[in-house]
């Protein structure tokens, strides 16, 4: 597909609605105004840099990488800071028959990008830019923006957040393009759900590669483009180098109202349970009721999608089990409705020790979290782990509490584990599943499981651990999270390659609908039409039509 044109975008984009489309003339207006920017627009810092393996800042751009578990050792490492730049680098190596790989905070958990068969990767992230665009009437955010720095210049500049996630160094080039789901989320819809337009570095049948914008309008041509960015993976169709960010419905030219506000504060309630206060059958009913409640407490309009809760329990090595509730405390009825979440969740369990912090700063506490791996004393540049997840559209049953129970409780794996569950859905399952391809609107919950470890020596037990962990947790379903049951697949931002292996997958269930669900053939078509030579390709991508 060639790319937007201003009399194709006056001829066949459709007028704003209230949904939140873009207008014609708008589209066409940004599209022209891209078109006509220079290589090196007054005032860039730098760039375009290219940083090879005998360039003294070679070993930083490997460590750019949050997993150790996997290193490549590209030729190339090229950091842009503008669009021109990002085509110029897929065209250069194009040209030079190499694989391309992006990377916006490089928090990639399976090794995509940071891949020995990589031989030039795209680093996002001096191309991070957040800003307010008043011919989109919408937030312009550049996808090398960390999601930390998103949050705090939109709520700086204009008191308004988007519903990302808790990481605040997670970019969100990745984030959003697998949906973004946050603890906003069930309020406000994934982060996915608020793009109204996105622009691409895309690669044609000819090779060469150029930039597209594709919008949410009715009648863009490239909506399908659009369509796909929006929860179909990182790495698939092209390079994403902005995003448009509007609240489906807003209304006005008032940047202040184009996103949700950002909340006046948080009041937080942790519950603390040591693993000697918590038997098999008081973990079953602790997870049993808090399953339970989001199964309650997921519709759409729910009056509790205010609050987001999370049931934590981490393995014997840290000893610990928590559940946290937290939310906005101006919200109507905010405490009340807290303070019941943590009553019905702890009924019948073991009194824990409980402290409840209220009235916090948002924004501080929001960019200034810890990562989880820095409870375990695992130095950042040394950290290995496996995540794996899952969807559930029903509560765990008494079974699988205990699988999870024995696996955290297990005396001879010695390595910190963590499983959690968090409440889901609400505005999320407002949406159909072909909205956009964010396809899984009828979860009540998501839930996974990690490992960490320093040492590569024991990199084959660890990994036996955590697969042995899942493969038991779903052993009804061939060891993974199958859709349209109990579970609903599982999270493309968490992706795992075990899914393509019969070993650990025996359930029949491809990977692609495991994570896509009934949209994968359409993302196969777009896949088609805009990657046509297959140049944006990994273990998971999505496959040609």
């Amino acid at each position: 597909m060639s790319p937007l044109t201003r009399r194709s975008l006056l001829a066949a984009t459709g007028s704003a609605t209230a949904l939140g489309l873009l207008s014609r003339g708008a589209v066409a207006e940004a599209q022209t105004a891209r078109a006509l920017q220079a290589d090196a627009p007054p005032g860039s810092p730098f760039g375009p840099v290219v940083i090879t393996p005998t360039d003294k800042r070679y070993p930083d751009m490997l460590l750019r990488g949050q997993n150790r578990l996997y290193v490549g050792k590209p030729d190339n490492v090229v950091l842009p800071t503008n669009t021109n730049h990002v085509v110029r680098a897929v065209n250069a190596a194009q040209a030079a028959g190499q694989r391309i790989a992006v990377r916006s905070g490089g928090h990639g958990l399976a090794g995509l990008a940071d891949d020995p068969a990589i031989q030039t990767v795209i680093d996002l992230s001096e191309f991070n830019a957040v800003s307010f665009n008043t011919i989109f009437n919408a937030f312009e955010v550049e996808a090398g923006a960390l999601l930390g720095d998103v949050y705090k210049t939109l709520d700086l500049g204009w008191g308004v957040t988007i519903p990302g996630g808790s990481c605040p160094t997670v970019g969100v080039g990745g984030h959003i393009t697998g949906g973004g789901y946050g603890y906003l989320s069930r309020q406000y819809g994934l982060v996915a759900d608020n793009v109204c337009a996105v622009e691409v570095v895309v690669v044609g049948r000819n090779g060469m590669a150029s930039s597209v914008i594709a919008t949410n309008g009715q009648f863009d041509p490239n909506r399908d483009l659009w369509w796909a960015c929006c929860g179909g993976g990182g790495g698939n169709f092209g390079i994403v180098t902005r995003y448009w960010l509007r609240s489906p419905g807003a209304t006005g030219t008032d940047p202040t109202l184009q996103l949700p506000p950002s909340p006046t504060g948080l009041t937080t309630t942790t519950a603390t349970w040591r693993w000697s206060d918590l038997d098999a059958a008081s973990w079953a009913t602790l997870v049993g009721n808090f399953t339970a409640w989001t199964a309650r407490n997921s519709a759409p309009g729910t009056p509790t999608a205010p609050l987001m809760g999370l049931l934590v329990g981490f393995s014997h090595a840290i000893g610990s089990v928590t559940l946290t509730g937290v939310l906005d405390p101006s919200k109507p009825g905010s405490r009340p409705l807290l303070d019941a979440f943590v009553k019905q969740v702890i009924a019948g369990v073991p009194a824990p020790a409980i402290t409840t912090q209220e009235n916090q700063a948002w924004l501080y506490h929001t960019i200034n979290l810890p990562p989880l791996s820095s409870a375990f004393g695992i130095p950042s540049d040394q950290i290995r782990t496996v995540t794996k997840g899952a969807y559930l559209r029903q509560p765990l049953t008494a079974a699988q509490a205990k699988t999870a129970y024995n696996h955290l409780n297990d005396t001879t794996y010695t390595n910190p584990a963590v499983f959690f569950i968090s409440t889901y859905g609400g505005q999320i399952n407002a949406l159909p599943a072909d909205a956009n391809a964010s396809s899984h609107r009828d979860s009540m919950a998501l839930m996974a499981i990690s490992n960490y470890w320093a040492d590569p020596a024991t990199d084959a037990d660890n990994r036996k651990y955590i697969r042995t962990f899942y493969q038991e947790l779903f052993a009804t379903t061939g060891g993974v999270p199958t859709p349209g049951g109990q579970t609903d697949g599982s999270y493309i931002n968490w992706p795992d390659a075990d899914l393509l292996d019969p070993a650990w997958n025996s359930s029949g269930v491809p990977w692609s609908t495991i994570y896509y669900k009934n949209n994968y053939q359409r993302l196969r078509q777009i896949k088609s039409a805009w990657d046509p030579t297959n140049a944006f390709r990994h273990t998971l991508s999505v496959e040609p039509a």
